[in-house]
C-alpha cells in the first residue's frame, strides 16, 4: 500500500520486473516539495494514464522516468534497473510540437533523426522511415517540411521518430492538448494501435479524463502540493476501443464520474 493507503498492484506477474516502478520516490526543487511519498508500479506493454489538477507534478513524473531528474529520495526503476540518465529505449512524445520537430528538415528528415544517431546505414533508414511515414498516415508526405503539415500531421512526424527509437517504454506529455477534437480522437486510435503494435509500454499524461479512460489500461489520479498518488483505476473496457461505442458504455461513464469527483475534491 501507499501512504495512503491505496493498494497499488502491479498487473505484471510476481517474477517480471516491472517496466516502470516508483518506490518511495521524492523530489525537493528550489526549496519546495513537487513530489512526495510515491510508489507504483506499471507493467510491461502496459498503457498507464497520469491525471490531476496543475501543479501535481505529472510532468515532472515523465522527468524522473526518463532519467533527467534525479528523485531527492526513494528510487525510480525501468525494467528492475535504477534510473541514472537518459536512455535510447526510452521516448518522449511533448505536447508542442511545433518545437520538437527541426522545421529545416523535411518530415523524412526529423523521423530520420533517430536512426542517425544510432549509425544506421542511408539506405536501412530510408526503408525504415518510409515504413514508419506509411503507418502513422503520412505516405506521400515525407518532403514535405513542418511548416507544410497541419498539427496533426506535424504530431504524427514527432510519433513516428519517437517509434524509430524502437523504445522499450514511451513517454507521452499531453501530447494531443492543441489539436481539434476530430484530430484528436483520430490520434488517439492511432497511438492506441501503434503501441499494441510495438509493446512499448506507455505513460501517458493528459488532463482529459476521457482519453485517459479510452487510452488507459489503468489511471493513476494524482493530488497536488506535493504531488501524491491518490487513487489507481483499473480500466476494464474491451480493446479495441470505439469513439462512440465505448463512450458510451456504462462502465466508461462510471469511470468518468470516479474520476470527475477525484477532480472536482482537489480544486
Amino acid at each position: 500500500m501507499n501512504h495512503a493507503g491505496i493498494r497499488v498492484a502491479p498487473v505484471a506477474k510476481a517474477c517480471v520486473d516491472p517496466a516502470i516502478a516508483f518506490d518511495g520516490v521524492r523530489l525537493d526543487l528550489g526549496g519546495r516539495r513537487v513530489i512526495d511519498s510515491l510508489s507504483f508500479d506499471v507493467a510491461p506493454g502496459e498503457f498507464a494514464c497520469v491525471v490531476g489538477p496543475s501543479g501535481c507534478g505529472k510532468t515532472t513524473l515523465l522527468r524522473l522516468v526518463s532519467g533527467l531528474l534525479a528523485p531527492s529520495t526513494g528510487e525510480v526503476r525501468r525494467f528492475g534497473a535504477t534510473v541514472k540518465g537518459p536512455s535510447c529505449d526510452v521516448a518522449i512524445v511533448f505536447q508542442d510540437y511545433g518545437r520538437a520537430l527541426l522545421p529545416w528538415r523535411t518530415a523524412t528528415g526529423n523521423i530520420a533523426l533517430a536512426l542517425e544517431a544510432i549509425g544506421l546505414s542511408r539506405r536501412e533508414r530510408t526503408a525504415r522511415v518510409g515504413a514508419l511515414l506509411e503507418k502513422v498516415g503520412l505516405a506521400g508526405h515525407g518532403d514535405k517540411y513542418p511548416a507544410q503539415l497541419s498539427g496533426g500531421m506535424q504530431q504524427r512526424v514527432q510519433i513516428a521518430r519517437c517509434l524509430a527509437q524502437e523504445p522499450r517504454v514511451l513517454l507521452m506529455d499531453e501530447p494531443f492538448g492543441a489539436l481539434d477534437a476530430l484530430t484528436r480522437q483520430a490520434l488517439q486510435d492511432e497511438i492506441a494501435r501503434l503501441v499494441k503494435d510495438s509493446g512499448a509500454t506507455t505513460l501517458f499524461v493528459t488532463h482529459d479524463l476521457d482519453e485517459a479512460i479510452y487510452l488507459g489500461d489503468r489511471v493513476f489520479a494524482l493530488d497536488a502540493n506535493p504531488g501524491r498518488l491518490a487513487d489507481v483505476i483499473d480500466v476494464d473496457l474491451p480493446r479495441p476501443r470505439h469513439q462512440l461505442i465505448t463512450r458510451e458504455q456504462p462502465e466508461f461513464l462510471r469511470l468518468r464520474h470516479v474520476l470527475f469527483d477525484h477532480v472536482q475534491k482537489t480544486h
